[in-house]
């Protein structure tokens, strides 16, 4: 099994790149080495420098891979396409300067859905033309990546977007071209949405390039569930706890790469609230450790 485990910046809590909680980028390519990693995603384009040269030697300093990048923006929001276009040729741009294989798209919370993350049977839908036109932002921001980049595109469920649930995601990968769209699977958001996500591997294990490790604390995902609280809310709960404490079962997702020849990247993004004060080295720290303990190198 060729399987490689990075890490992100979101777990050092960054969401977005002008968020002045976050920590610097040198703070976070030090501790992620320090945990024991090779390799690190962008993190919101524009966290890390953008200058190529100043980027890898900070990589270089560290003895670590650019793995790949989120375009994580409001896909469901007409009047912000501009705003997903500049993003996608820029985590492109910084990408491809890199090396780096994995363009991931995600899109971002909705108001019209935060209150029903996790509730697939209450959550608003997209009437058709709406949804068409959704469909055909995601379509070609995947298109680009793909074709101008050469980069390989997965869509990212996430929750409190509109491509939060397993039929959506299903949609959407029987509408696009699987040539320009592959699937990240993120097990924790799969858990946090209501559905298994070993069982969604097993069905579409040849359309996942690219794995984020993420686990669930199943008493916080049913309280936050009960409350209707919004995602970073339970972000700050603690939703996300260290892989091998959660819900997802990584032994079997582990079996089920094996099964499938996986060859790859695998990042571990544990998202934190900085404000809480994480011990983000620590948690990285274990996190690698756990996953090396059942059996990933």
């Amino acid at each position: 099994m060729s399987i490689r485990i990075g890490n992100a910046p979101c777990s050092w809590g960054v969401e977005f790149a002008a968020d002045p909680r976050n920590p610097s980028w040198q703070h976070v390519l030090e501790e992620c080495a320090a945990a024991g990693y090779k390799g690190i995603e962008l993190g919101p384009v524009g966290f890390m420098p953008e200058e190529p040269e100043i980027l890898r030697e900070g990589l270089e300093r560290h003895g670590l891979e650019l793995i790949g990048g989120v375009v994580f923006r409001p896909y469901h929001d007409p009047d912000a396409w501009d705003d997903v276009l500049d993003a996608t040729h820029r985590t492109a741009k910084a990408l491809k300067a890199h090396g780096a294989q994995h363009l991931v798209l995600i899109d971002s919370i909705s108001p019209r859905r935060a209150p029903t993350a996790g509730r697939a049977g209450e959550a608003e839908q997209m009437d058709r033309a709406e949804w068409t036109a959704y469909r055909d932002r995601i379509a070609e921001s995947a298109r680009i990546g793909a074709e101008e980049y050469g980069l390989t595109v997965g869509i990212h469920a996430h929750a409190a977007g509109f491509m939060d649930f397993e039929p959506e995601l299903e949609r959407l990968l029987e509408e696009v071209d699987e040539n320009i769209l592959k699937i990240c699977f993120d097990t924790g958001h799969h858990s946090y949405a209501g559905f298994d996500p070993v069982a969604f591997m097993k069905k579409h294990m040849s359309r996942i390039s690219y794995m984020h490790f993420k686990d669930v604390d199943p008493e916080v995902k049913a309280r936050v569930i009960e409350n209707r609280t919004g995602f970073y809310d339970a972000c700050g709960q603690g939703i996300f706890c260290n892989l091998g404490e959660g819900d997802v079962d990584f032994e079997a997702v582990r079996q089920v790469l094996l099964d499938n020849d996986f060859q790859g990247w695998c990042t571990v993004e544990q998202d934190c609230d900085p404000t809480l004060d994480p011990d983000t080295l620590g948690d990285a720290r274990k996190n690698r450790e756990y996953l090396e303990s059942i059996g990933f190198k």
